[in-house]
């Protein structure tokens, strides 16, 4: 018998929408010119690319100036981190388990003559406000917080960090990777210095993300070449991805109420269901806000390798709650820094719904998780 594959991985990606395919279709025939040529070709992408900009900005709680296109997430976050960073020496502060992203900017960074420092977390992964007195403010020159966490959906509460560095006048860059078409995220409400997002974490498609750069705020560019984004970043910029990113966020901002909660109530479903039939199970960061679609949750005494494979074969695609180097498992540093034993990250696996996914995926999918866990418990 065949098994109908379930998709609960999309915290790593989504699925791009029909609309959003149909979308770049459309673009990649009416705006393949270059945006910058005078001639009526470039213009029509200019329209396109600008319209864009303006759509994103609105939804995203900021002004057109404020947003630059990039390639992905990940360029953003080191377009930001390079660009506070360059030229200058002092501290970095960031929080433990921050996206591979962001720590290896901030070492590249440590490695050109910056410090880097962690902000501590309580054992539901959230920051802990009572060291933000504590923080060497004077020589701090760029704070660095993960909004929406990837591996917990862990939202942090940043408003008491957002006014320390806006007191201090220290750039604060958040990773809104996971954040943005999940969760409302208003840019100018927040208060930090530099916003990152990423297309395909909202059923947009890949090679296309974001940068919003507060107004005022002015750094070196990540790549030259060239003057496109106000000479903010070289390169032409992809008006076919940009214009399919833009139709993705609005899908999600034309229903994200509705959203949420279906999502909100297929991901609890899910933990209650795998708590019901397979504990003992830690569900982390189960006492914090987390993102409506994440999961993650340890099964104690089972290795998190072993988890992973059997839970591919019953075709449940998900993830794993640790990183794999020199071919073996390592505990993963979000979850460490909460507090918790390397044992129990080692067991932990990441399930992440969408809107795509139905209930009745989720209840199979329980079914197949609490077989394989009990199967491997002997």
């Amino acid at each position: 018998m065949t098994l109908n594959r379930i998709y609960l991985d999309n915290n790593a990606t989504t699925r791009v929408f029909p609309e959003v395919a149909e979308r770049l279709r459309v673009c990649n025939e009416s705006a393949f010119a270059n945006p910058g040529s005078q001639h009526s070709f470039g213009r029509d992408a200019r329209r396109i690319l600008e319209d864009s900009r303006e759509q994103i900005a609105s939804m995203l709680g900021a002004d057109a100036s404020e947003v630059v296109f990039t390639a992905s997430g990940t360029e953003s976050i080191n377009t930001a981190i390079y660009g506070f960073t360059a030229g200058r020496t002092g501290m970095i502060a960031l929080t433990a388990g921050e996206h591979p992203a962001t720590v290896q900017a901030c070492e590249r960074a440590r490695q050109s003559g910056f410090s880097l420092i962690n902000l501590d977390v309580d054992s539901n992964g959230c920051l802990l406000q009572d060291q933000l007195t504590e923080l060497p403010w004077e020589q701090l020159k760029l704070v660095c917080v993960i909004l929406a966490h990837n591996e917990t959906g862990v939202i942090q509460e940043i408003g008491p960090l957002a006014e320390r560095c806006r007191q201090n006048r220290i750039p604060l860059l958040l990773d809104a990777v996971q954040a943005v078409g999940k969760i409302p995220v208003h840019f100018h409400s927040l208060g930090a210095s530099a916003l990152a997002f990423g297309s395909h974490k909202f059923h947009g498609p890949r090679g296309v993300g974001g940068l919003l750069l507060r107004r005022g705020v002015h750094i070196p560019p990540f790549l030259e070449g060239g003057h496109q984004e106000s000479g903010r970043r070289a390169g032409t910029e992809a008006v076919p991805l940009i214009a399919a990113m833009t139709t993705a966020l609005q899908l999600w901002y034309q229903d994200h109420a509705d959203r949420h909660t279906q999502i909100q109530r297929m991901r609890d479903r899910l933990q209650e269901r795998i708590m019901q039939k397979c504990g003992p199970c830690i569900v982390h960061g189960v006492g914090a806000n987390r993102l409506p679609n994440t999961l993650s949750i340890a099964f104690p005494g089972i290795p998190g390798e072993a988890l992973l494979v059997n839970l591919h074969l019953q075709e449940v695609a998900c993830s794993l709650g640790s990183t794999c180097a020199s071919g073996s498992a390592e505990p993963a540093p979000a979850l460490l820094a909460m507090g918790l034993p390397p044992e129990v990250c080692t067991s932990s696996v990441r399930f992440t719904v969408s809107i795509q996914n139905t209930m009745s995926e989720i209840e199979e999918a329980a079914e197949r998780i609490s077989a394989v866990v009990r199967r491997l418990r002997g």
